[in-house]
């Protein structure tokens, strides 16, 4: 399975979620579903793992934690704000560089329509 194969199933699932949740709920909510929901398509799905940063001989063993990670593939970066920040989109390439990842969807639920949430953030794709 391709990381746009994962793609596709991953934003199905997320549209499903917010037609019938809805936007303004907490991420861990939003999170703990899309998980679920991942899981019940048959998907390898990891949650808030941590992934060690290393620095020349330095490692530090928790560099940052994923919200989810699919397949060892495609990392999912959630939010539920009224605005990503310039930031947010960042953040998720340094996720993809530090993992090995070549893509991440960043996918913020705070929004009227999902399509206009979701972001796509490729890094050697």
């Amino acid at each position: 399975m391709t990381e746009n194969d994962i793609a596709k199933i991953v934003v199905d699932a997320c549209y499903h979620i917010h037609v019938k949740l809805g936007p303004g709920l907490l991420e861990s909510v939003y999170e703990t579903i899309l998980y679920y929901e991942l899981e019940q398509r048959g998907l390898r799905v990891e949650r808030q793992k941590p992934l060690p940063l290393i620095w020349k001989d330095l490692k530090m063993d928790i560099g940052y934690r994923a919200d989810l990670i699919i397949e060892n593939k495609v990392i999912i970066e959630i939010k539920s704000v009224e605005k990503i920040a310039l930031v947010h989109p960042k953040q998720v390439l340094t996720y993809l560089r530090i993992s090995g990842c070549k893509l991440g969807l960043l996918i913020n639920f705070n929004e009227a329509y999902i399509k206009d949430g979701i972001k796509r953030i490729a890094h050697n794709l």
